[in-house]
């Protein structure tokens, strides 16, 4: 093993150390904090409700809380790579709305049916609204790395217009509201377990992670090291479209995860997908953890939706990382 080789592995467990430390102490405290009084103490007495309260509410929500935040993280890291930009990820690319109108055509038309078929509407959705943001993209030609989102901000912006007219024509802006807005406070056992197809997608992250790297530097790269470009970046819009789906039909949009997390972590460790995927897997979902324990505390009892909190602190994560960008270029 070489020295650089030691060092970049030394590197990699003290961060995938440091996410896990992260992690723990926002989980517990996502078992622990909520409207209903529940402690350790509890049950260690073999109190027959808190049991309930614990199985029923809060180990699914976090359960939920940590399938999405992994696997939505992952799903901006690998966006982040076969678009080569590093503020495109699924809420600036117009994949989510995508997603959520997605769910809204099959509450239509497919109202009857299980959440399973509203799901794979929702993902043939998103596919499509993503390959129409990257044929776009190859129509117009961008020297500024910031511009590419706000052209994925911009369509995002004109599917939802589009999906809001239609659900108040429809009367189910309530529902609509639902699908936009993350939130987990309605997470119970039996209506998160779709999350855990993500699990699953994020696995096979994981396993195409060098291909996607290689995908990452460049078609000509790619095709010269003998990596079938094209059928690479269909994959990997594949498995995005496949996460976003499942998170917005199970707990609704959470701003900004997809482009916050990865970046920060690859601002620490490089762009190597396969080595910094665990440890931004680990850090997406403690970022959602950490809102969704803010937005629990700030007005206790009741609660402010995670989606509200993860976009504030992803809007002003967003806007650094926009000025930081402009003052490397400067």
């Amino acid at each position: 093993m070489s020295r650089s080789t030691g060092r970049r592995r030394e590197v990699r467990g003290r961060h995938l150390a440091l996410a896990v430390l992260l992690l723990v102490p926002a989980a517990l405290a996502s078992l622990f904090v909520g409207a209903g009084e529940l402690s350790p103490l509890d049950l260690l007495r073999a109190d027959s409700g808190a049991a309930l309260l614990l199985l029923e509410s809060r180990l699914p929500r976090l359960l939920a809380i940590l399938l999405a935040g992994t696997a939505m993280s992952v799903a901006g890291l690998v966006m982040m790579h076969i678009t080569r930009n590093r503020f495109v990820s699924p809420s600036t690319a117009g994949t989510t709305e995508s997603a959520v109108l997605g769910v809204f055509v099959a509450t239509v038309f497919l109202g009857a049916e299980s959440v399973m078929v509203k799901m794979v509407v929702a993902l043939l959705f998103a596919l499509l609204g993503t390959l129409f943001f990257l044929w776009v993209l190859r129509k117009l030609t961008f020297a500024d790395v910031v511009v590419v989102p706000l052209v994925g901000i911009m369509l995002g912006g004109v599917i939802t217009a589009v999906t809001t007219f239609f659900a108040y024509r429809a009367d189910l802006l309530q529902s609509l509201s639902a699908w936009t807005n993350g939130d987990f406070s309605s997470v119970l056992r039996g209506r998160y377990e779709l999350l855990w197809l993500t699990a699953a997608v994020t696995v096979g992250c994981y396993f195409y992670a060098n291909r996607f790297t290689v995908a990452g530097v460049g078609r000509d790269f790619a095709v010269n090291l003998g990596v079938h470009y094209d059928r690479v970046v269909n994959l990997g819009l594949l498995l995005v479209s496949a996460t976003t789906a499942a998170v917005v039909v199970t707990v609704g949009n959470i701003p900004f995860l997809g482009l916050v997390v990865p970046n920060l972590v690859t601002l620490v460790l490089g762009d190597n997908l396969r080595r910094v995927l665990p440890v931004t897997a680990l850090a997406g979902a403690a970022f959602v953890l950490a809102c969704d324990v803010v937005g629990r505390v700030v007005r206790h009892p009741h609660e402010i939706p995670v989606e509200t909190v993860a976009g504030v602190v992803g809007s002003v994560v967003f806007l650094l990382l926009v000025l930081r960008v402009r003052r490397v270029a400067g």
